[in-house]
This record gives C-alpha cells, structure tokens and sequence, in this order.
C-alpha cells in the first residue's frame, strides 16, 4: 500500500471522533425524549440536538467518503474501532457515566489491534 498523506490519515482520525461525538448526541436526544412521555418521532425530529447528530454524522460521512478515495477500506475501517474507545470516555465526560476495568483492558486489546495493523 502507498503512503498515506497525513491530512487523509488526520481524516482517519477525526471522522471516528466525530461519529463517537454524535453517539453522545444521540444518547442525550434518546434521554430529552425520555422525558417527554408519549412523544415520539415528531419531537424527536424536531429536537435541536438530534439534528446536530444527524448533521454530525452526515459531514464524517462526507469526510469518509474522502478518506476512501485515497485508502482501501480494510484498512481505513479499521480506524472505526477508535469509535469504541472515544464513544464511553465522552459519555464520561459529557453523561457522567462510569468505565470499568474491563472497559480498560478492551481498550488495550483496541490500541493493539490497531498497533498490528498498521505497524
């Protein structure tokens, strides 16, 4: 495989982060529709934060698409695997949720999947 110029491995990087980002927005529309109850699809559509998901999630596609111009995708999905580290360290941060050692020791086993990889 050629080299990969570092603004599409940057791409690799932050499209990841960005999906992980609207798994968090998505949680908190699913927890603002929580609190509505009998609410549903028409409240949903609506709500200011699902739509920042939905457009989160179309511009990493958008992104993604680039990305795969230039990288054979079994290589560049495996960049997706970085979605499973980011998703519960922002749910700490922004949802108040707790790890646990088995989130670590999978966050290792993660790292040198990716490690073997792409070394």
């Amino acid at each position: 495989m050629k080299a990969i110029a570092p603004h599409v491995f940057g791409l690799m990087v932050l499209t990841p982060a960005l999906v992980a980002f609207g798994q968090v927005l998505f949680k908190m529309s699913g927890q603002r529709l929580a609190a509505y109850p009998g609410s549903g699809f028409q409240h949903l559509v609506l709500d200011p934060i699902f739509i920042s998901a939905m457009t989160l999630y179309a511009g990493a596609t958008f992104l993604w698409v680039y990305v795969l111009k230039s990288v054979p995708l079994s290589y560049a999905y495996s960049f997706m695997a970085v979605t499973y580290v980011l998703v519960p360290l922002f749910a700490v941060l922004w949802l108040g949720e707790t790890l646990s050692v088995k989130y670590f020791i999978g966050l290792g086993l993660i790292l040198a999947g990716l490690f073997t990889l792409w070394s």
